[in-house]
């Protein structure tokens, strides 16, 4: 019970202290997402994190045995449905990831890899309130395999190869553009680009 009243006190000072450095960071800056966040609000934001995960949730052990197939599922997912705000190499170097505010972290930093892996699984699953990073897990009880997994790649992201960062960008999500340049080529090849339009059939010089 004592344990409680002093966590609940600890979260209400940094809550506290929090609201006073977004305050003051609002007043100074405004609310363009561009700026970096001040020395002051990265601590506090770190340390809320920190206090908000569940005493069980930060020593939860990863359930799931490391190995190449675990590696390779989680790489394809990370590259599928992460990378565009994280890149490919969990640096965070992407147009989306600079674009938020706080932006993208490089994962390959002691700040992440420091963390606990039920850290980790918990800030996948529920996200990170006031930040770009969305809740991936399910409401309720399910399945959280694919979470832990990529768990374990996160833990492999300093040891990335080469290799695998180009086995990444051929999993990635194609942008319109690169959809459409696609869709040309593909035109082009089965000579569709070569037939006269409807519109210009009969038109006379």
């Amino acid at each position: 019970m004592k344990s409680c009243c002093k966590l609940f006190v600890a979260l209400l000072v940094l809550g506290t202290v929090a609201g006073v450095v977004a305050l003051y960071a609002l007043i100074q800056h405004g609310v363009s997402a561009r700026d970096e966040p001040t020395a002051a609000e990265a601590f506090v934001a770190r340390r809320v994190r920190h206090f908000a995960v569940p005493r069980a949730g930060r020593d939860a052990p990863n359930p799931v045995p490391p190995g190449p197939e675990v590696l390779a599922r989680a790489r394809a997912h990370f590259a599928d449905h992460c990378a565009s705000c994280h890149g490919n190499d969990g640096r965070g170097h992407t147009k989306m990831g600079q674009g938020l505010y706080p932006k993208a972290p490089d994962m390959t930093l002691t700040e992440t890899q420091k963390l606990s892996d039920g850290e980790i699984l918990y800030i996948i699953e529920n996200g990170v309130r006031l930040t770009g990073m969305p809740a991936w897990g399910k409401a309720g009880a399910h399945d959280m395999t694919e979470s832990w997994e990529l768990v374990h790649f996160i833990r492999h992201l300093p040891k990335l190869t080469p290799d695998e960062i180009a086995e990444m960008e051929s999993l990635n999500p194609k942008s319109r553009e690169e959809f459409e340049e696609e869709e040309q080529m593909r035109r082009f090849l089965d000579g569709e680009d070569m037939k006269p339009s409807a519109g210009s059939a009969g038109h006379d010089h």
